[in-house]
Order: structure tokens, then sequence, then C-alpha cells
């Protein structure tokens, strides 16, 4: 399974509440389905709509839906970079309308901050799932999507992503055990192929040391 991320531009910032009971929130589209994105994938609505009623039974309900503050690299939250909570994901659409409230922690304060001071942040989705070649040039997301967060604050969600999809996206990631791990094809491969190199050295020495004693 790849590891996918999406990125929406722009969402809105909310301030409810009064004195200490104030809280900040961000609001917008946070997953979108049925339109070829830009980075050329397709979420078809069965398989968006299933993976959000799951991830709003499991974590959103149960206040454990969380994202973090950045780009992390990986299908896990890490809680030390936890910023915000997902509080609500609705259907409109073919979008589906996020609402997170920023929450008090390290790298909260830092997206609250920024936001007071009318930086422009975006939010990303991860998650991980198979994808499907189309013939009409784009990749149509598999029924395996699962969601790691529904949301990470970005800032930078327009940005060309060659280079971070390249890390992250050119890794495969595994159930094993029940957890989660990273799998590197081509590492994998590099590894196997050095391994025949060698395989092939030692048996050219074994051949050249048997015409040597051939010669004697």
């Amino acid at each position: 399974m790849k590891l996918i991320r999406e990125e929406i531009e722009k969402v809105e910032v909310l301030t409810e509440g009064t004195g200490k009971s104030q809280r900040l929130y961000i609001k917008g589209p946070f997953l979108q389905a049925e339109c070829v994105n830009r980075n050329g994938r397709m979420y078809p609505m069965s398989v968006m709509e299933k993976e959000v009623n799951r991830y709003t039974e499991q974590y959103v309900n149960k206040g454990r839906a969380l994202g973090e503050l950045g780009h992390p690299d990986g299908p896990t939250v890490n809680l030390d970079r936890v910023s915000h909570k997902i509080v609500s994901l609705q259907k409109e659409g073919n979008n589906f309308i996020g609402k997170a409230q920023i929450l008090s922690t390290p790298m909260g304060k830092i997206a609250e901050s920024l936001l007071k001071e009318g930086v422009c942040l975006g939010v990303s989705s991860r998650g991980i799932g198979s994808l499907r070649p189309c013939e009409e040039g784009y990749s149509e997301v598999g029924e395996d999507f699962m969601l790691a967060t529904a949301a990470d604050i970005v800032a930078d969600p327009s940005a060309p992503d060659a280079f971070v999809q390249g890390i992250m996206e050119g890794k495969e990631w595994v159930w094993e055990g029940g957890i989660l791990r990273e799998k590197i094809a081509r590492q994998t491969q590099k590894r196997i192929n050095t391994l025949v190199d060698q395989k092939r050295l030692e048996e050219h020495k074994l051949n050249l040391f048997n015409e040597f004693l051939a010669n004697l």
C-alpha cells in the first residue's frame, strides 16, 4: 500500500467562545471525491464515504482524530507533533467539510500564532491505499484506502510536491503483526541484487582458483 497525501489550499479560521473558554478552529473541505485532483488521483465516492464513516466512528466521535503541524513522513500520528483535533466531518456534495480545534500543545501554539498573524495555512490529508492506473491517465484509489488523519496543517499546500512525494510515496507500507511497517521496494531490490552480485563474484573466484589448480 502506498502512502497518499492530498492538499487543500486554504481553510477558514473560526473563533468560538470568549475569555478563557475561547477556542480557535479551522474549517474547510478536508477531503474530496469523484474528481481528479492535481496529484492525478481520483477517490470514488464509495471508497471515500466508507472510510470517512469508519474514521468518524472510530476517531472523530471518540476524540482521537488528531493531526500534525507540517509534513509527517509516515502513516502514523506522532503525538509530539500534534497541533489540532478534528471534531467533525460532514459530507457536502463531493466534498467532506472538516472542522478542527487548535490545541494548546507546543505545535498547536505555533499554529495558533501563525493563524492569528494572518498566515494562510492549508490542510493535507494522509492515508494509505493502493492505486489503480486508468486509461484516462489518472490513478484511482482502491477499496483498501485508510485515513491516518483527515488533516495535517501545512504552510505550502499549493507548492510543487515532487520532493515530498519522492520520499514518502516511493515507499510501500504493509501490515505486519498488527503494525504498519515501512517496506522500501527499491532498497530491498538493491540489496537482493548486491547479494546476487556477491554470489557471482565468489563463484568467479572459485572458478579461477580451480583453473589455477588444474594448471599446476
